[in-house]
């Protein structure tokens, strides 16, 4: 018989928090009706100056088995959390997803932008990603390296061996959910190899906490800046012409309508 799941939260709990937040934010999208054109990242949004959707793309999902794969997969990543005798443990959690959550929405960017400019790839241009998937494969290749005996538990009943999760969750997930964000999941994987290979390291408290100051010093800014945010009466700015009726001032996307949508 396992833990009950008061002590297993306090044992994760980093990741019980991460799956708090995500879960709320579930809960609100569904609330206000909100979709992939409003939170997710696409290359035509960041090179308009919505840089801001790096964070709000990875913490979002849309349908409810979306969201329970990913913090299935993740609360079982979470055993991290109880590797600090192996230099892990909640601290590099916290420092190193932080570097998942913004390296691999950029690793993205770049990647849309090599196909889209390189190899004139148009349909990436419009790809909306939303999910926080990067950030799973990423832990998942860490955990692989890190201690390869570890297994990955999904919906508590489906087990992989983690040495094999990250490339077997890839050609999984791409096969049946033609949605799935492959690049996006390739980069969560990259990023992941290269925090476990010691090519993204240093990170401590310090570097954290200025990190995630500057992440939202331009989260703010780009906010900002794109008009999607009124932060003098502190709700969403209408993106159509206030003119036409019956608009009001709910954010409308139409001229998306026919833009790709991805799940990270």
């Amino acid at each position: 018989m396992g833990k009950p799941l008061f002590y297993e939260i306090l044992e994760k709990p980093a990741t019980s928090c991460v799956i708090g937040i995500c879960t709320i934010i579930w809960f609100y999208i569904q609330k206000k009706t909100i979709g992939y054109s409003h939170v997710g990242l696409s290359y035509e949004t960041a090179v308009e100056g919505h840089h801001w959707r790096i964070i709000t793309s990875a913490f979002s999902h849309i349908s409810v088995l979306h969201l329970v794969f990913n913090m299935s997969a993740l609360w079982s990543l979470g055993v991290v959390e109880q590797l600090g005798h192996m230099g892990l443990g909640v601290a590099y959690y916290l420092h190193y997803s932080l570097v998942l959550v913004v390296l691999s929405g950029l690793l993205v960017l770049g990647a849309y932008h090599i196909l889209i400019n390189r190899f004139k790839i148009e349909y990436f241009r419009r790809v909306t990603a939303v999910g926080y998937s990067c950030v799973v494969f990423g832990w998942m290749t860490i955990l692989s390296v890190k201690q390869p005996s570890s297994k990955l538990n999904l919906f508590g009943f489906l087990s992989l061996p983690i040495s094999f999760a990250p490339f077997e969750s890839l050609i999984f997930t791409s096969i049946i959910v033609p949605q799935a964000s492959f690049l996006g999941h390739l980069s969560g994987i990259i990023v992941g190899y290269s925090i476990a290979w010691g090519l993204i390291h240093g990170m401590n408290n310090y570097w954290a906490v200025s990190m995630l100051g500057w992440t939202f010093l331009v989260f703010i800014i780009s906010l900002k800046q794109s008009g999607a945010y009124d932060f003098n009466f502190l709700e969403i700015e209408s993106v159509t012409d206030p003119s036409l009726p019956g608009n009001g001032r709910m954010l409308q996307m139409t001229s998306l309508l026919d833009a790709h949508e991805e799940l990270v």
